[in-house]
């Protein structure tokens, strides 16, 4: 007897056999054993997953001399036939090859017939989308109303090719694609009933090289015997079929994570060695680094279908998720760039050094799981519990180049008391824009403040050991800010004294001393002070400068970061102080318009009053609500400023503690509300207006009054 190659020795004869398709089984099935029989079937899907195979059982079913069953007895000399194909009720028709309309048409002229032998007459017309247009038009009227013993059976590989009107009259099913998993699983089978060695490695390739078709895997399994005598290994197989060793995918990949050179040079060269289509290889590369995502994100969603899923779990566990997703957008971008190269070999060994030239920074440090946002600022600091052990000592920041860098403190909401005796005025050169009078909160008692830090000169920053702060007030130490709104006037509030803490009182009272400030010049020209590149903080074209007729006081750094958070927050006015600016103070508001100091350096020193002179040595103190803004940087800044004002080098040093006399920026404000509220009285006085608002019953809108002076169009 001669060989029959596996493809048809192994061809199914009954439902039970079939392998996959199991959704169209079950509706054939179903169909069968209750008589609801459908006289036109259509079977659509690739090159060998069963569509001829399910016609013949089909017809099997139909005529078996058991009766019309899903399970046909197999032994009737009906079934014999039909597995023989000498069955003379079942009419192949290969479509392909009867193109014609004439074709057609004598077809059609043999169905008025009874079947000779069996129940049904079975047509069975294989790649139908080849007929021509004729051909299905003279189709039609048959397959829409043929006789009770006449059954069409349909396939075809590309039912996009069929007409509207014929996909109309059948019944459709769609088989679907084999999975690697399920050739190996049946080509096991098979060769351990044939008596055949094989290796699991050897069925994957074989698996992957089907595309889906089990009828190419039982070709090539054919073939695999032949090649290794008798045997089928995975060398073997792998020199049959020229494909790459997966194995050397993950050799590279391997060096790529070790970031080793020689290692990716290597597998370079052992890949050279088998003459691979390196195209191809960057795309087996990318497919592993995808399903090494796969496995990061959702283990239990890692296929096997390439038979390496223990691998590719390995390897999620070893690579960092984001160098996962750098290697696989270099890689996209090589295949895009590869035909571009001298060198097809050369332009793969350039994709894989750029992988490791570029590969991120302290990759071993970083986090392996994407991280879910925290949804608050990760430089605040939880101070409502206080340290044990922790004194309450001021937190002196040291003198440039070297200073602590302080974290602000968490907002924390307060009540509305009244509002202290207004403060002594102060005549302050700059212009001064609408504002309201602001609502009045008192600050908490502090609890717990940052030791006093003194450093060696030194190029790097110190490492810096902080206690909580105390409970701020406000929310101006929030880094996500946008310009300040103009709120609508509040009625006044009535004076109340003056509220000074003892501590605090004793405390500014042992770091003050009598001494006073030097003769302050006319004008002194404006020489930016030095800046290093690598720490400078964002660009401040848009502050307020000393020669512009703008109130420094009411400066804003938050144009530029209007929009870098989804949460706006607006920053307050400042609040007034707890008493009027005198001494010191009062000196360093008719000393702070004259420095040239603007953007964030110019919001610290108005937020600032100064508290100590002795010789060359400052203190200042800086309200803790603005320390987001305050660092090393912005101390230098201010420093070089004083230094270019009086021509000589001070030693400056600021504290994190809330001023008890009138700052800059309070003076402003303070003006600011001063001159609003005069506007509105002067309104309000006004006889014109009285007779509007008595003969007319006019409103007047308090959010459109402003001083006359104020620019109109001067939004801060």
């Amino acid at each position: 007897m001669s060989y029959q190659v596996l493809a048809r020795k192994w061809r199914p004869r009954s439902f039970r056999e079939m392998v996959g398709q199991t959704h169209v089984l079950k509706a054939l099935i179903n169909a069968l054993d209750s008589q609801r029989l459908h006289h036109a079937y259509l079977f659509t899907g690739t090159r060998g997953v069963g569509k001829t195979t399910i016609a013949r059982i089909i017809a099997k079913c139909l005529n078996c001399e058991t009766g019309i069953t899903s399970t046909p007895c197999g032994t009737c000399s009906v079934c014999r036939e039909i597995d023989e194909g000498r069955f003379v009720d079942l009419i192949e028709i290969d479509a392909a090859s009867r193109t014609k309309v004439e074709d057609t048409r004598e077809l059609l002229d043999n169905v008025q017939y009874a079947p000779s032998r069996g129940r049904f007459k079975v047509y069975l017309i294989d790649e139908v989308h080849m007929l021509s247009t004729h051909s299905f038009n003279a189709l039609l009227k048959t397959l829409e109303e043929p006789p009770p013993y006449v059954k069409f059976i349909l396939a075809t590989t590309d039912p996009q090719k069929l007409p509207a009107t014929i996909l109309s009259r059948c019944l459709q099913f769609s088989l679907k694609n084999m999975t690697p998993e399920r050739v190996v699983e049946h080509l096991t089978n098979v060769l351990t009933v044939e008596n055949v060695p094989f290796e699991d490695d050897a069925l994957w390739l074989l698996g992957r090289a089907a595309d889906g078709s089990m009828r190419d895997a039982m070709s090539l399994t054919d073939q695999a015997i032949a090649f290794g005598e008798g045997k089928v290994m995975a060398a073997d197989v792998r020199a049959m079929l020229g494909t790459l060793d997966h194995g050397q995918v993950y050799d590279v990949l391997h060096a790529l994570l070790d970031g080793d050179a020689r290692g990716v040079l290597e597998a370079v060269r052992h890949l050279a060695e088998q003459g691979p289509d390196w195209n191809g290889v960057l795309s087996e590369i990318l497919n592993v680094l995808h399903r090494v995502a796969i496995a990061q994100a959702l283990p239990e969603g890692v296929d096997n279908g390439h038979g390496d899923r223990d691998r590719v779990l390995a390897l999620a566990q070893a690579l960092p998720a984001e160098d996962v997703q750098f290697y696989y957008q270099m890689g996209l971008i090589g295949r895009r760039d590869l035909p571009l190269a001298p060198d097809p070999r050369g332009g793969f060994e350039m994709v894989l050094l750029r992988m490791l030239a570029f590969r991120p920074a302290d990759s071993s440090y970083a986090p392996r799981q994407p991280l879910k946002p925290v949804g608050i600022n990760q430089a605040t600091v939880d101070s409502r519990q206080p340290v044990a052990g922790a004194t309450t000592v001021a937190p002196v920041v040291a003198v440039a180049p070297v200073a602590a860098v302080l974290a602000p403190a968490e907002p924390v909401a307060a009540p509305i008391v009244p509002e202290p005796a207004p403060a002594e005025e102060v005549d302050l050169p700059w212009n001064e824009p609408r504002a309201v009078q602001p609502v009045i909160e008192p600050e908490p008692e502090p609890q717990a403040d940052v030791e006093s830090i003194s450093e060696p000169e030194s190029d790097s920053e110190p490492v810096v050991e902080t206690v909580p702060e105390p409970m701020l007030d406000t929310v101006a130490e929030q880094p996500d800010l946008t310009p300040m709104p103009i709120p609508a006037p509040a009625s006044p509030v009535p004076d109340a004294p003056d509220v000074v803490e003892p501590e605090d009182v004793q405390a500014a009272a042992e770091v003050a001393t009598p001494a006073m400030l030097e003769p302050i010049p006319e004008s002194v020209a404006f020489v930016p002070a030095p800046m290093e590149r690598d720490d400078e903080p964002p660009d401040d074209d848009d502050f307020f400068d000393v020669e512009v007729d703008i109130d420094p006081a009411s400066y804003s750094y938050l144009d530029e970061l209007a929009h870098d958070s989804v949460t706006e927050v607006v920053e307050p006015e400042p609040l007034p102080a707890l008493m009027p600016a005198t001494g010191l103070a009062l000196d360093w508001l008719n000393l702070f318009p004259k420095l040239p100091v603007s953007g964030m350096t110019g919001s610290i020193a108005a937020n600032c009053t100064l508290m100590a002179v002795e010789g060359d040595n400052w203190l200042l103190h800086l309200d803790p609500a603005h320390s987001a803004l305050f660092n090393t940087t912005q101390l230098r800044r201010l420093n070089d400023a004083l230094n270019q004002y009086h021509g000589r080098t001070l030693n400056l040093s600021i504290e994190l503690i809330k001023p008890e006399q009138e700052t800059p920026a309070q003076a402003g404000s303070r003006r600011r509300a001063e001159r609003q509220s005069e506007a509105e009285a002067s309104i309000h006085a006004d006889p014109f207006i009285q007779q509007m608002l008595q003969q007319f019953g006019a409103v007047i809108r308090e959010d459109t009054i402003e001083p006359v002076d104020a620019p109109a169009a001067q939004t801060l």
